[in-house]
């Protein structure tokens, strides 16, 4: 009996550092909630399709707060948390200050599947379900949203702050999404998010005037959309004016994104950076040759980003209130 210890010792060592490496990837599932909250899709495509009915552009807000909260210390509903004692909100970051919304449709989500499945669902999946909706309900695909994440107790204003910018070098975009597991190819696809929703004056004004500081505007910009965005956002002004990402199609999911990078009509300059390396470029034209092509890649892409570093089994917590860390 004592010379056998050893074994199984070593067979325990073995499956602690085989289910180590799984990692939290592979405890997410589509079935995760199947047992215990079966009807949790429904409920939130439900209250996400109520929001759009009032406020078309809430589909897109709700993207990128998956978006947002996925790149900052992993897919853990960090953003959603406020200002506490003990805690300073991501949602301050220069990045979501006066720009993040749809937390109250947010609130709505959690408190409906609460009402339904109480402590069983986290508000990192309300998250990664309101996106997956959302992108369907404005005419993009659907896919299989993973689930099982569990909600952080911390946040991190730091990290918001070095979220993607809409300023970022095409070098700087490609090694943030690299240090999340990313690749360029979910680089370009995950920028077709950018198909709807809108961005105020304040993100790329500098464009339409004083591009890097040169007293002119950027070169690469489409001179007749230069004098349409020059109307909208007077050198001087608030800059709070919104203004469409896809000036074709502004309440859509389709490819038109990508058909304007290449007429020089992207809205941001991370957008028309993807036109400035020849591996990106092709990656563009693909998907603006081809809905099809992008539709799948961008499901591909989102469940890429629902998988960074998600909390998992005993980790986290299931936040009641998405707002606070539970007993705060």
């Amino acid at each position: 009996m004592v010379q056998s210890r050893p074994s199984h010792l070593l067979a325990l060592t073995l499956t602690l550092i085989f289910s180590f490496f799984l990692g939290s990837r592979a405890q997410l599932s589509s079935t995760f909630y199947d047992s215990t909250c079966s009807n949790v899709s429904t409920i939130v495509r439900n209250i996400v399709q109520q929001a759009q009915s009032k406020d078309a552009r809430i589909v897109a807000s709700l993207t990128r707060l998956h978006f947002h909260d996925c790149f900052v210390n992993g897919c853990d509903g960090s953003l959603l948390l406020d200002d506490s004692s003990s805690i300073q909100s991501e949602k301050g970051a220069a990045p979501n200050n006066n720009s993040a919304r749809g937390f109250d449709v947010v609130d709505n989500i959690k408190t409906a599947v609460e009402s339904a499945c109480p402590g069983v669902v986290s508000c990192a999946d309300v998250l990664a379900l309101a996106a997956e909706a959302s992108v369907n309900l404005a005419g993009g695909p659907t896919w299989t949203v993973l689930l099982g994440r569990r909600d952080g107790t911390t946040a991190s204003f730091s990290g918001a702050n070095n979220l993607p910018s809409p300023r970022d070098p095409v070098s700087t975009l490609r090694s943030k999404f690299s240090n999340v597991g990313l690749s360029d190819t979910d680089l370009v696809t995950l920028s077709g998010a950018h198909t709807f929703g809108r961005a105020k004056c304040a993100f790329f004004s500098d464009r339409l005037y004083n591009f890097n500081n040169s007293g002119s505007p950027d070169p690469s910009l489409n001179t007749t959309y230069l004098a349409t965005l020059q109307q909208n956002c007077p050198q001087g002004g608030t800059g709070d004016t919104l203004n469409n990402l896809d000036p074709s199609s502004p309440d859509t999911f389709d490819k038109n994104y990508y058909t304007n990078l290449q007429t020089n009509q992207g809205l941001l300059q991370s957008d028309q950076e993807l036109t400035s390396d020849s591996s990106l470029a092709s990656t563009v034209n693909s998907f603006a040759s081809s809905q099809s092509t992008f539709f799948q890649n961008f499901g591909s892409s989102m469940v890429n980003m629902g998988n960074i570093s998600p909390l998992t089994g005993s980790n986290g917590e299931i936040r009641s209130n998405c707002r606070k860390v539970n007993g705060s």
